[in-house]
């Protein structure tokens, strides 16, 4: 049966589909040592697929969970070199993170080489949950809170949000501590959420996904899913 050079490239676990097309047009791929530059390319189980040279093999599927810390990037490398979420993974398979987290933003960051796993949880239509802790730099007003649980447009595009709850608001700091849950993953969301309102966000957390929280894991910390949250996870494809 004939599959996508992409698709493939993906289900190996070496980089996810939208990292594959691109290493496609980079020219890096060749199949039966024929460079294929060009997308819509299918191969059979027999063609051998090679990236730079090297021979693509199946490997097997890893999961990790961790509570990324701030000043990591979320990325398999760096060119200014500095620290990345795979750096913190002890592992000798070639895994990537699964979305992003901003430099500054800390929290659940999955991690795998599964690349259908992937393309479930980043795809829009599955409306995968994810949950952030946001500390503003000042007290929320009260119709503005209303305003963001109505949905407000951001690019020209409504941001529903599926929950929000005032966590915190001590009565002698000018600051807010709220709870979100949105089930989309446009860069920088949250924080160009409540900038339009005129807040800006000191700190930023992610404390769930999917069906996955931090639990006790400490900053930096990590571990594997098991076999429940993995099939849970994948169970968020419509």
């Amino acid at each position: 049966m004939e599959e996508r050079l992409q698709k493939v490239i993906s289900e190996c676990g070496y980089a996810s589909r939208r990292k594959a097309e691109e290493l496609i047009k980079e020219g890096r791929v060749s199949v039966n040592g024929e460079v294929v530059n060009t997308l819509g390319v299918k191969v059979k189980p027999s063609d051998i697929i090679c990236i730079d040279n090297i021979t693509l093999t199946k490997s097997e599927k890893e999961y990790y969970l961790i509570n990324k810390p701030r000043g990591v990037i979320s990325s398999v490398s760096d060119d200014l070199e500095r620290k990345t979420v795979v750096d913190l993974i002890d592992t000798e398979l070639r895994i990537f993170p699964v979305g992003r987290l901003d430099y500054d933003t800390t929290g659940i960051l999955i991690l795998t080489n599964d690349g259908s796993l992937t393309n479930i949880l980043t795809s829009p239509r599955n409306q995968v949950p994810k949950t952030y802790l946001v500390k503003l730099d000042r007290a929320i007003e009260m119709n503005d809170f209303y305003k963001i649980k109505d949905g407000v447009v951001i690019e020209g595009r409504k941001v529903f949000v599926k929950r929000l709850k005032l966590k915190k608001q001590p009565k002698d700091k000018d600051v807010s501590y709220i709870e979100i849950t949105v089930i989309e993953g446009r860069n920088h969301i949250i924080k160009k959420l409540f900038k339009s309102l005129g807040y800006n966000v000191d700190k930023l957390s992610r404390i769930g996904y999917g069906n996955l929280t931090l639990g006790k894991l400490q900053s930096g910390e990590y571990r594997t899913l098991n076999k429940k949250e993995v099939h849970e996870l994948y169970a968020f494809k419509r």
